[in-house]
């Protein structure tokens, strides 16, 4: 199978905090960013492989920066490794303030994806060729994130 380059996947997506998705305090609740965050995670590993995909994990996250009522939410996805049939996409979170035009850091997460077919069998995913220093850097640790994950599974 072909591979094909991080680059390909490359997954942007915006949305601005609307009031519905906020708590009491104003602040878009948490719950929504990481919706958000499975959705560009998804977008660019459908991008990779071609094929729909299944949330399997999300690496722990941290939510570094609120983002208010009104601020844009900005995501940017990639596939950092592909293995068999799952793919390690990292994505980062930024909020801008639109008034101001401050951009800062929200979150950043790893999410493991199985690419599957339409009744839900996995099916093999092309591997990813990185081009870039920082691109090696993060297929390099993808391999060290998921040989952590599979010890941690095996544990339970």
């Amino acid at each position: 199978m072909q591979g094909r380059f991080v680059r390909e996947s490359i997954s942007e997506y915006s949305e601005l905090a609307l009031p519905n998705d906020a708590n009491g305090l104003g602040n878009l609740l948490g719950g929504k960013i990481m919706h958000l965050v499975d959705l560009a995670g998804a977008i660019a590993a459908m991008k990779h492989c071609r094929n729909p995909v299944v949330t399997a994990s999300v690496d722990h996250m941290d939510f570094i920066h609120p983002v208010r009522i009104g601020q844009l939410v900005r995501l940017r996805a990639s596939v950092n490794r592909a293995f068999n049939t799952s793919m390690e996409v990292g994505v980062k979170v930024w909020v801008e303030d639109l008034i101001r035009g401050e951009e800062q850091h929200v979150s950043s997460a790893f999410l493991t994806f199985v690419a599957v077919t339409k009744d839900g069998r996995s099916v093999s995913v092309p591997p990813v060729i990185p081009e870039t220093d920082d691109e090696k850097r993060r297929y390099h640790r993808a391999g060290e994130r998921r040989a952590y994950r599979l010890s941690q599974r095996r544990r339970e």
